[in-house]
């Protein structure tokens, strides 16, 4: 049995972004050598891949003005500026404290994005626009947070995520918020409420990160705030303290040493002589919620360095656009028509490969766009994500993913 020391240095190492890509990029060399078991490679189709990528990048953005992978770009669904609008009423307050804000507005809202299902949405009331997937859980997710559902006190403080608020919050009052119900079925929504009241209880135990009185997420603005150096504040430390913080909040998955590993699932030929054998980091949502606080840091005046540092996210739109060109192709082809748990083998080779496949195909639209430092998060945004989503309308009614990943509302 591991010692509780080699136990702890196995979390730190499935926390860092390096071993995310080395992991992710060893499983692609088995993929080169045709000995992944559930997936096969077409390398040779990366440039179509990168053709597509940088034809849905031009006609979306043709200055290439492109911003960051992150939250913000839901909350202007439609163009509609709503966070804009929701500033534009808080002249006049401190800085840090709208900072504080936007910290708590982005944490509940990346968290409660999980894979909403197909017959899922949302119609918004200020408009009556009708929204699913990821734009209508952002939308839905924005109102509630105007609203004042993850505050402690929502009629005086309604715009913040407090302990004492996420604490008593129940599927049924989440539901309400959605518009969830029986024709309008919101996947995965037990697990999204019980996660924000798991993350009331990781605010409740971290007054270092978040501070008391009650504990707010807004809190690891300050403490990161205190980590910015001459250089900046570098990008893995945003994802260190989302780790660090909201690690126990995530159920049923893997422990090592008493510790939760999140978003990080077995396959049988990872790591195989390596400390933490057999497990493959991914840490999608943290990731995502990473790229995210980095636009409120440098809309905050604090640059932040070291952005690729970070990895593209193992998501199915990312995902599913390689396997929609060819990039990927399943060894057993009925796996397309199962719904596969998140922790299905195939699934972790899947997302490993993309991880992976998004670094090649990155170089590649890079050198397409003549932009040799456009960074991954711009790339993504501009390019993989929506590639993604067009080629899966292209291919299928409705624009659902080539694989069927049951979601329990916390990973995807």
């Amino acid at each position: 049995m591991a010692s509780s020391a080699d136990a702890a240095a196995a979390v730190a190492l499935l926390r860092r972004p390096e071993t995310i890509r080395e992991r992710c990029h060893a499983l692609l060399a088995l993929a080169e050598a045709d000995r992944l078991p559930h997936f096969a490679l077409r390398p040779e189709r990366l440039d179509a891949a990168a053709d597509y990528v940088v034809d849905t990048i031009r006609t979306r953005h043709p200055d290439l003005a492109i911003p960051y992978h992150a939250r913000w770009r839901h909350f202007a669904a439609g163009g509609r500026d709503r966070w804009g609008g929701l500033a534009a009423g808080l002249r006049g307050r401190e800085p840090a404290e709208i900072a504080r804000m936007r910290v708590e507005l982005c944490v509940v809202s990346v968290l409660l994005d999980a894979g909403a299902g197909a017959a899922w949405s949302y119609t918004e009331p200020a408009t009556g626009a009708v929204l699913g997937r990821s734009e209508g859980l952002a939308i839905a997710s924005f109102d509630a947070f105007r609203a004042g559902l993850f505050s402690g006190d929502p009629v005086r403080r309604p715009l913040r995520a407090d302990a004492d608020g996420l604490a008593r919050l129940d599927a049924a009052a989440l539901g309400r918020a959605f518009q969830a119900g029986p024709g309008n079925p919101l996947e995965g929504l037990e697990g999204r409420a019980a996660l924000m009241r798991n993350l009331g209880a990781a605010l409740r135990a971290r007054p270092d990160l978040f501070g008391a009185g009650p504990p707010r997420i807004g809190g690891l603005y300050d403490r990161l705030l205190g980590q910015a150096g001459a250089g900046g504040l570098p990008a893995r430390a945003i994802l260190a303290a989302v780790l660090d913080g909201f690690g126990p909040i995530w159920p049923g998955r893997l422990v090592l040493g008493g510790i939760g590993l999140g978003d990080v699932w077995r396959h049988s030929l990872a790591a195989p002589g390596g400390p933490a054998a057999g497990l493959v980091p991914f840490h999608k949502l943290s990731q995502w919620l990473a790229y995210s606080l980095v636009e409120v840091f440098e809309d905050a005046g604090v640059p932040v360095s070291g952005l690729d540092d970070l990895t593209g996210l193992p998501e199915y739109r990312n995902g599913g656009l390689l396997l929609d060109l060819g990039v990927l192709s399943l060894r057993d082809p009925p796996l397309a028509a199962a719904p596969l748990p998140v922790g299905h083998e195939a699934v972790v080779e899947w997302r490993a490969l993309t991880v992976a496949l998004l670094d090649r195909l990155a170089g590649r639209v890079r050198a397409r766009l003549g932009r040799p430092d456009m960074p991954l998060a711009r790339i993504l945004e501009g390019g993989t994500w929506a590639a993604g989503r067009r080629i899966a309308a292209e291919l299928r009614p409705g624009g659902g993913p080539p694989l069927r990943v049951v979601s329990d509302g916390t990973v995807f």
